[in-house]
C-alpha cells in the first residue's frame, strides 16, 4: 500500500491544477454560483477533452479506464479551485450507476456520449427525511400494462436541471426485508410529468426538488434488476462520499495555504501573527487534519481501485473528512477574523463548501452504520 503518486497521477494533478488555475478564477467561480444551471458548458467541453469524463470510465466505452485513486487525485484539485460543475453527479451517480448495473445496450448509447461531454447525468435518490436508507426511498413506480409509472418526489438531486437523463430511485414493491423492492429507473430530463424546482443551499450549489407526476416509461428504461437495485445504490453512495470527501480535501489544502500566506503578512504588535505561539498550534492542527483527511481518503480509494471490500473504509473517510472540513474552515475564519466573513473575501466560499460537502451522499449517522458494521456490530 503504497500512497505515493505515480509519474502519471503527478501529471494529471498537475495538469488538472494548471487548468483550474486559469479557466476558473474566483470571479467566474462566483458568476457560476448565481447563475441557472451552475457551470459553463464551454469549460465542461474541455475538461471533457482532457479526458476528465473518462477517466473512470473503461476503454471500450471511449474512456481511459483508470481507477478511482486518479479520480480522487482530479477531485481534490477541483475542491481546492471550488471548480463549480456537476462533475460528480455525471461520473458517479449516473455512468458509474450504469456501469455496475446496466446492460450493454444502455452503456453504449450513453457513456461515450458522457465521455464526450455530450451529455450530463443526475441521481434522484433522496426523499422528505433527508435520508439514503432504504426504508426513506418511498417514491412508487407501479406497473400499469406495458409501462411504468412513476409518482413521487425526490428532493436534493444536484445539478437537476443541467442534466440530461436522471436515474431515478423508485420503490416498485412493498417488500419488508430492508433493501428490497427498489429499481433504478433511467428518465430523460425533459419527460412530460418531471418538473423540477431549485432549491436554496448554503453554498449554492444546485440542489433540484423533483416531482415526478405520471411519468410513463418504457421497461427498457429500467436499469439493473427489478427490485434488486440496493447492492448498486448502497455502492454508488458509498461512492459518491468518497467523491465528495475528496472534493474537501482540496477545501481545506486551499484555506491551510491561504491562511499560512495570512499569519505570514499580517501584522499585529509589531510582528507578524504566525509567530505567536496560539496561530502556530492553530496552523499545525488544520496541517495535521488536512494530512489525515487526505489519509483516509487514499486508503478508501485504493481499496476501491483493488477490489478490496471497501464500505467500511469510505463510511471512515466521508465521516472524517466531513468533521475535519468543518474544524479546517472554522480555524481559518479565527484566524482570519471579521474580514473572513465579508462576502468579498474566498475564505466563506469554502467554508460553505465544507459544510455542504458533509451530508450530502449519506450523512453521519449512515455512515456510521456502515463503520458498525465493519465491527460486526
Amino acid at each position: 500500500m503504497d500512497f505515493e503518486l505515480n509519474e502519471d497521477q503527478r501529471i494529471l494533478q498537475k495538469s488538472a491544477r494548471d487548468f483550474l488555475k486559469k479557466e476558473y478564477p474566483r470571479a467566474l467561480v462566483r458568476i457560476l454560483a448565481d447563475s441557472e444551471k451552475g457551470y459553463s458548458p464551454e469549460l465542461w467541453k474541455k475538461m471533457a477533452a482532457l479526458g476528465w469524463m473518462g477517466l473512470f470510465v473503461p476503454e471500450e466505452y471511449d474512456g481511459i479506464g483508470w481507477s478511482f485513486v486518479e479520480q480522487a487525485v482530479l477531485l481534490e484539485e477541483m475542491g481546492y479551485a471550488l471548480c463549480p460543475a456537476p462533475f460528480i453527479s455525471t461520473t458517479i451517480l449516473g455512468a458509474q450507476t450504469l456501469l455496475m448495473a446496466g446492460n450493454e445496450e444502455q452503456k453504449r448509447d450513453i457513456l461515450p456520449n458522457v465521455v464526450a461531454g455530450d451529455l450530463i447525468l443526475t441521481m434522484a435518490l433522496t426523499e422528505s427525511d433527508g435520508g439514503c436508507e432504504p426504508s426513506a426511498l418511498n417514491l412508487m413506480a407501479v406497473r400499469e400494462g406495458g409501462e411504468w409509472v412513476l409518482n413521487g418526489i425526490k428532493l436534493f438531486v444536484p445539478d437537476a436541471l443541467a442534466a440530461d437523463y436522471i436515474l431515478c430511485v423508485a420503490r416498485t414493491s412493498k417488500d419488508p426485508i430492508p433493501g428490497k423492492g427498489l429499481t433504478i429507473f433511467l428518465v430523460e430530463a425533459k419527460t412530460m410529468g418531471v418538473n423540477v424546482t431549485p432549491l436554496k443551499t448554503i453554498s449554492k450549489d444546485k440542489q433540484y426538488e423533483i416531482s415526478f407526476s405520471n411519468v410513463c416509461l418504457k421497461p427498457e428504461s429500467i436499469i439493473g434488476p427489478v427490485d434488486g437495485a440496493w447492492p448498486t445504490i448502497n455502492a454508488i453512495i458509498n461512492m459518491a462520499g468518497l467523491a465528495r470527501a475528496a472534493e474537501t480535501v482540496g477545501v481545506m489544502r486551499a484555506v491551510l495555504n491561504m491562511t499560512v500566506a495570512y499569519a505570514k503578512e499580517r501584522v499585529q504588535f509589531g510582528r507578524p501573527i504566525g509567530s505567536f505561539q496560539a496561530i502556530q498550534h492553530y496552523l499545525a492542527d488544520m496541517w495535521v487534519d488536512t494530512l489525515g483527511a487526505r489519509s483516509l481518503v487514499m486508503k478508501a480509494a485504493w481499496k476501491l481501485a483493488t477490489g478490496r471490500p471497501s464500505d467500511e473504509a469510505t463510511g471512515m473517510a466521508k465521516v472524517m473528512v466531513g468533521k475535519a472540513g468543518r474544524k479546517v474552515t472554522t480555524t481559518g475564519h479565527r484566524i482570519f477574523g471579521a474580514i473572513g466573513f465579508t462576502m468579498e473575501h474566498d475564505l466563506h466560499l469554502y467554508h460553505r463548501r465544507a459544510l455542504a460537502n458533509d451530508p450530502t451522499f449519506g450523512n453521519s449517522d449512515f455512515h456510521y452504520e456502515q463503520i458498525a458494521d465493519g465491527l460486526g456490530l
